[in-house]
C-alpha cells in the first residue's frame, strides 16, 4: 500500500522537476545509406526555446560515456522544428539541415541523448546497452530506417537507461525516405512569412533557342564544371522514372546531331523533376540547377520545363571491361555482351543485381597479398555493372528478376547469365548502375544440383558446414529470440528444416560445424536438438562429440563434431583449447580421433573457426588493413594458424596417428598468411591440391567469390583423399531465400521458402571422398628374355644378374621347334654334374624356379638331344 499511495506523489515531483523546455522532443530519426544521418527536433510548446543551451550526445556500441556531443545553436521557436544532418548527406538532407556535423555519427545500435546541461530532455535508444546492429520490435528497427515520433507524443522519454522499444512512440518508413524531414505535426522550419516578398514570375522558355548543351554541363571529369549554375537544356527524354516509387526523375540526352566528338563528355543527364508528366521520345526544354548529387550530375530545382515536341535517340554500345563509365553517365546504352550474375545481395529488397563479365574472385583467392592481389581487384572493378530497377521502394512484390518473379524454386543463382541488356547508366551510393529500358533476359547457366558432385566416392566421406547461428532458444520451443539466429520459433523451425535438408544431402560421415550455440551438450543444447532431428529423418544414426563442457570458449556461438556411428567410432579423448590466441576472436578449436570401422584406419578431425576480417576500428598496429587484400586481424588469423597446427601436432586427443584433417571457416582466402601457415607446418588444402588451382570458392560478399571454408590434411592423410569440392548450394544463392521472415510479406514468406537445401546459410559447405582402405601394392618386377635361341647337342649359354631383394626366380624355354633342355646354377655355369636345376623334358618347354634365390649371377644353359631352334630364353622375379 505504501509503494502505490507514493507513485503519484513521486510522478507529480518529477513533472514539477521538468523545466518548462522538457517540450523540446527527437521528432524524426534518420539512419540511411552512406553518411544520411539526421536528427531532427520539435518544440511542442507554446514559446520559443534558447537552444544554445541543449546538446545531442552519442553512445556508441553499448558505452556508457558519449565520445561525441553536439552542440546546438539558434532559437527554435514554437511548433517548429530544427534538423542536425552530418555533412555528407544526401542534398535533400542537408536542404533541410540548420546545423550540420562532419563526425563519424551514429548508426543503428547508437544511443542518442538530448541534454539540457546536465538534465536529459529526451532519448532514443538504450544507453550502455548495445542491441548487435540495432533495436527492434514489432517490425520497427533502427537501422536502415527512418523513424517519426509518433505526433500525439509530446514529451521526452527521459529515461535513457531504460528499456527500448522503438515502436512504442516511433513509426517506421523506408530507408532514405527523407519526404518528412523538416516538418512535424504540420510544423515546417522555415514558416513562411507574410512580409516575405513575392518570387518574380518564371521567364518562359522557347523552344529551339540556344540551350546549354548536356556534354558541356557534365564535362571530361568526374563532376560538373558547371555546378550550381543555372542553365537551360533541349533534350530528348530517354527514360522516364518520374513515379513515387521510382526515381522521381527522368534522362535527357542529345539525338547524334547534337553531340560532340569527345568521348570523355557524356551526352545524356538525370533530371529530378516530376512536376510535368513526361514521356520517352519527348523532346524537352527546361531550365535547372547543375547538381552533384552523391558524386552524381544531375539537374534539379527545375523551374521550368517545355515539350517541343518529338525526337529519337540510338543507344550507345557499351562494352566491358570500361573503366570510365563516367563518360556515359546519364547515358541510354546497350550492352551486346552475355553478362554474369555475381551478386545478388540486394535483390529483394532493392531490385539490384550485380553483372560482370565473368565470375569476380577475392584477389587474395588468386593472387598473393599486395601489389598482385590489388591488380586483381583493380581489374575487377572495371569489369561489373549494377543492374538496378529503377526503384526506391524496397521490398517490392514480386522480385523482378528473375521473371515472372523469384521464389524458393525459380531462382536467380550467382554464374547465371543475363541478356538484353538497355538502359540508362547513372551513378549513386559508390557504383555505376543501369536502370533498364528494356527486360534484361536471364538464363539458368549455373543450375543447382540436388548433392555434391565428386569425382570418386571412397569409402568415408568427410565434410564442413556452417550452420549460421543454429541457436535453439531454450530447447524447449520457446527462448526466443536469442542473442543470434532465428528470432522467433517459427524462423528456427524453418532453419532446422533447411539445415537438417543440407546435412542428409551431404551423405557424410562426420561433419565439423560452424557457428552452432555455444550452450553445452545437454539434452536441450543445440547440438542435441539437431542431432535428434537429423536421426527424425535419416536411416542412419548420428551421435554428436561430447565435450565434456558447459560452454567452449566465451563466445555465443562455437565448433562441433557429429557422425554417423555405423561408419566410425570415436576413440581417444576429444579435445580443445583455449589458449592465446583461441582466448578472443578465434573460437577455440575442437579436435577428436575417429575409427573408421570397415578398416579399422584411425584419423584425428579438427575445426577451427578463426577471427573474422570484421570489427576493424577494434584492430591496433599489424592487424589493420595493410591494403594487400587481407583485410584486418590477419596477424591474428596467422597465429592462430600456426599455433593449432603446433596443438594438433602434440596429438591432444590421446591418439598417436599422423592422418589428420582440418575443417572450418578460416576466414581466409586461399592465398593469404593463414593458409600458408598451415601448409608450412603440413597441413595443405584438399581442395586446391585436388583441382590443381585455387579457383574454388564457398563464399561470395559484394560480388567476388572464394574459399573462406576449408579442408586442410596432412600429408598421411591427403594419399587417402579421392575427390574434393565444394557444395554451391548457398553462396550462389539469393538471401532472401533463407529462413529469415523479416522484410517479407505473408506472401512473400511462402513464396521465398522451402525446406529444400538452398540457402540453408551463407558459407557452402566442403565435402571430401577418402578411401581407407590399405592401399594394394603391385610387386615390382624384373624380367628379360634372350630370343631367336637354336642348336643342338652343343649348349647355349646365358648369364643374369639378379639384384637384391627379388623373389620367385623364373626361367624357362617355350616356343620355336624341337628338342630344347634347360639347365640353370647361381653363381657359376652348370654342368652334367653340378647344376641348380634341370628340366629336360622332350620338346621345347622347360622351367626352372626358386622361391628365395639368392642375388647376384645365374647361369644358363640350353642344349638339346635332337636340333632345336626359333626358342626363347624368358627370365623373371618380383619384389613384394
Amino acid at each position: 500500500m505504501l509503494t502505490t499511495k507514493l507513485k503519484p506523489l513521486v510522478l507529480g515531483m518529477t513533472l514539477a522537476a521538468l523545466p518548462a523546455s522538457a517540450s523540446v522532443i527527437i521528432s524524426e530519426y534518420v539512419e540511411g545509406s552512406s553518411n544520411n544521418k539526421a536528427i531532427e527536433l520539435y518544440n511542442a510548446g507554446t514559446e520559443a526555446v534558447d537552444l544554445s543551451a541543449y546538446a545531442l550526445q552519442t553512445y556508441f556500441n553499448g558505452k556508457t560515456d558519449a565520445p561525441l556531443t553536439i552542440a546546438l545553436a539558434g532559437t527554435l521557436a514554437a511548433k517548429q522544428t530544427y534538423v542536425v544532418a552530418h555533412a555528407s548527406s544526401a542534398q535533400a538532407v542537408l536542404d533541410k539541415a540548420q546545423q550540420t556535423t562532419a563526425a563519424s555519427w551514429f548508426n543503428g545500435d547508437d544511443a542518442i541523448v538530448l541534454v539540457q546541461g546536465d538534465t536529459i530532455i529526451d532519448s532514443f535508444g538504450k544507453r550502455g546497452e548495445d542491441p548487435g546492429s540495432y533495436w527492434s520490435g514489432n517490425g520497427v528497427q533502427t537501422m536502415d530506417r527512418t523513424l517519426r515520433r509518433i505526433s500525439s507524443i509530446n514529451a521526452g522519454r527521459t529515461e535513457a537507461d531504460g528499456f527500448f522499444d522503438p515502436s512504442a512512440q516511433w513509426l517506421s518508413f523506408d530507408k532514405d525516405d527523407f519526404s518528412d524531414l523538416g516538418q512535424h505535426a504540420g510544423s515546417t522550419t522555415d514558416p513562411t512569412d507574410p512580409t516575405d516578398p513575392t518570387e518574380p514570375p518564371v521567364e518562359p522558355l522557347v523552344c529551339g533557342d540556344t540551350a546549354t548543351a548536356i556534354h558541356t554541363i557534365q564535362g571530361a571529369g568526374a563532376t560538373s564544371p558547371l555546378v550550381d549554375q543555372i542553365v537551360t537544356v533541349e533534350a530528348v527524354v530517354t527514360a522516364d522514372l518520374q513515379a513515387d516509387n521510382e526515381l522521381k526523375g527522368f534522362f535527357i540526352q542529345h539525338p547524334a546531331a547534337e553531340q560532340d566528338n569527345d568521348t570523355l563528355t557524356s551526352e545524356g543527364i538525370f533530371v529530378y523533376y516530376t512536376g510535368t508528366d513526361v514521356k520517352v521520345g519527348d523532346r524537352v526544354r527546361l531550365r535547372a540547377k547543375v547538381q552533384e548529387y552523391f558524386n552524381a550530375t544531375q539537374l534539379g530545382f527545375v523551374d521550368a520545363l517545355e515539350v517541343c515536341g518529338q525526337g529519337s535517340v540510338a543507344a550507345t554500345t557499351l562494352t566491358l571491361p570500361n573503366d570510365n563509365l563516367e563518360a556515359v553517365e546519364g547515358m541510354l546504352v546497350n550492352i551486346n555482351q552475355s553478362l554474369k550474375v555475381v551478386d545478388s545481395y540486394g535483390l529483394a529488397r532493392y531490385g539490384e543485381v550485380l553483372l560482370a563479365t565473368e565470375r569476380l574472385y577475392q584477389s587474395t583467392q588468386v593472387a598473393l597479398p599486395g601489389a598482385d592481389a590489388n591488380a586483381v581487384e583493380a581489374a575487377n572493378l572495371s569489369k561489373q555493372i549494377l543492374l538496378d530497377d529503377g526503384s526506391t521502394k524496397q521490398n517490392l512484390e514480386p522480385i523482378r528478376y528473375p521473371a515472372p518473379g523469384l521464389d524458393a524454386y525459380n531462382t536467380l543463382r550467382l554464374g547465371d547469365t543475363a541478356d538484353n541488356l538497355q538502359g540508362v547508366i547513372t551513378y549513386s551510393f559508390d557504383k555505376y548502375r543501369l536502370h533498364p529500358t528494356v527486360e534484361p533476359i536471364f538464363s539458368a547457366t549455373n543450375p543447382r544440383t540436388d548433392a555434391p558432385a565428386l569425382d570418386a566416392t571412397g569409402d568415408l566421406r568427410i565434410a564442413s558446414f556452417n550452420v549460421l547461428n543454429y541457436f535453439n532458444g531454450d530447447g524447449q520451443g520457446g527462448g526466443f529470440p536469442t542473442s543470434r539466429g532465428a528470432s522467433s520459433a517459427i524462423e528456427f523451425q524453418r532453419q532446422k528444416a533447411k539445415i537438417v535438408s543440407a546435412i542428409l544431402a551431404l551423405d557424410a560421415d562426420v561433419i565439423g560445424l560452424l557457428e552452432i550455440e555455444n550452450d553445452g551438450f545437454g539434452e536441450f543444447s543445440a547440438i542435441a536438438d539437431l542431432v535428434a532431428a537429423l536421426n527424425a529423418q535419416s536411416a542412419e544414426t548420428y551421435q554428436y562429440v561430447n565435450f565434456n563442457a558447459e560452454k567452449i570458449g566465451g563466445d555465443a556461438i562455437t565448433s562441433a563434431l557429429i557422425y554417423r556411428s555405423s561408419k566410425v567410432t570415436e576413440v581417444g579423448t576429444a579435445a580443445f583449447t583455449e589458449m592465446v590466441p583461441f582466448d578472443y576472436g578465434n573460437r577455440p578449436p575442437i579436435a577428436q580421433s575417429f575409427k573408421v570401422n570397415a578398416t579399422e584406419e584411425v584419423f584425428t578431425m579438427g575445426v577451427a573457426h578463426l577471427r573474422s576480417k570484421g570489427s576493424c576500428s577494434k584492430a591496433e598496429g599489424a592487424d589493420q588493413d595493410q591494403g594487400d587484400g587481407q583485410g584486418c586481424w590477419n596477424v591474428v588469423r596467422t597465429t592462430a594458424a600456426n599455433t593449432y597446427a603446433d596443438w594438433l601436432a602434440t596429438h591432444p586427443t590421446g591418439v598417436a596417428d599422423d592422418d589428420i584433417i582440418v575443417v572450418g571457416d578460416l576466414n581466409s582466402y586461399a592465398m593469404e598468411d593463414p593458409l600458408r601457415a598451415f601448409a608450412a607446418k603440413g597441413l595443405a588444402s584438399v581442395i586446391a591440391t585436388q583441382d590443381g588451382h585455387t579457383q574454388g570458392y564457398s563464399y561470395n560478399y559484394a560480388g567476388r567469390i572464394g574459399s573462406l571454408d576449408h579442408a586442410l590434411a596432412s600429408t598421411s592423410m591427403m594419399e587417402k583423399v579421392v575427390a574434393a569440392t565444394d557444395w554451391h548450394i548457398n553462396a550462389d544463392e539469393p538471401v532472401a531465400l533463407d529462413y529469415n521472415v523479416e522484410y517479407k510479406s505473408d506472401a512473400l514468406q511462402a513464396s521465398l521458402y522451402a525446406e529444400h537445401a538452398y540457402r540453408a546459410s551463407d558459407h557452402d559447405p566442403v565435402i571430401v571422398a577418402l578411401n581407407t582402405q590399405p592401399p594394394v601394392v603391385e610387386p615390382e618386377v624384373w624380367q628379360g628374355e634372350f630370343t631367336n635361341v637354336g642348336g643342338w647337342f652343343w649348349p647355349k649359354n646365358f648369364k643374369i644378374e639378379l639384384p637384391e631383394g627379388f623373389q620367385n626366380l623364373k626361367i624357362e624355354v617355350t616356343g620355336g621347334w624341337g628338342d630344347a633342355n634347360l639347365m640353370v646354377k647361381q653363381g657359376s655355369a652348370p654342368s652334367l654334374f653340378r647344376y641348380d636345376c634341370l628340366s629336360a623334358k622332350f620338346g621345347n618347354q622347360d622351367v626352372c624356379e626358386f622361391a628365395t634365390p639368392k642375388a647376384g649371377k645365374w647361369f644358363i644353359q640350353v642344349s638339346g638331344y635332337l636340333p632345336f631352334g626359333n626358342v626363347t630364353v624368358k627370365y623373371s622375379a618380383i619384389k613384394p
